[in-house]
């Protein structure tokens, strides 16, 4: 499983395995600074958007979080368990969430089932495509893995628009 980020022409892509190793510009320099997509926006729908983040691959959530944060969003958890997830269902506030549909050989779909309750958007995450999200989630976003940050940033600015506000 690999999780990629290309961040644009100027800036180094750069991929994280499943087994926990880097390659690219940024192998070794610690955490991945990536520069803001898109230039200056007004209002920006990802400015400031709380988004849960369920991974539970360290190193891939670490950089989850880093391009997100690039985004303007802030980033609640990650949580590594569907446990771990729900209870920060219950505590944050969330607007979205990037949701790994195998938590530790665990289907992420308690957690999906509890932000559509809530009528919250999510993006799934997943080396299994399409087939490996449950049917009552079949009109919601994935992602396959590996994904770059740009694909990542349209699923959630499509979601995060899509959103039924109270």
């Amino acid at each position: 499983m690999w999780f990629s980020v290309d961040a644009g022409p100027e800036s180094p892509e750069v991929e994280l395995g499943a087994a926990g190793w880097m390659s690219g510009a940024v192998a070794g320099r610690g955490a991945v600074s990536l520069p803001r997509t898109g230039g200056a926006r007004r209002q920006d729908i990802l400015d400031g958007a709380r988004i849960l983040v369920v991974e539970d691959e360290f190193l891939v959530a670490a950089l989850l979080e880093d391009v997100l944060r690039s985004f303007g969003c802030d980033v609640v958890g990650p949580a590594a368990t569907v446990e771990e997830a729900l209870a920060l269902l219950d505590t944050q506030e969330i607007d979205a969430a990037v949701l790994d549909v195998n938590i530790a050989g665990t289907p992420v779909f308690p957690v999906a089932d509890a932000l559509t309750e809530r009528d919250l958007p999510l993006v799934f995450a997943t080396a299994y495509g399409a087939a490996g999200v449950a049917q009552r989630h079949s009109g919601r976003a994935v992602l396959d893995k590996p994904y770059h940050a740009r694909a990542l940033e349209h699923a959630l600015r499509s979601a995060l628009q899509t959103r039924r506000r109270p």
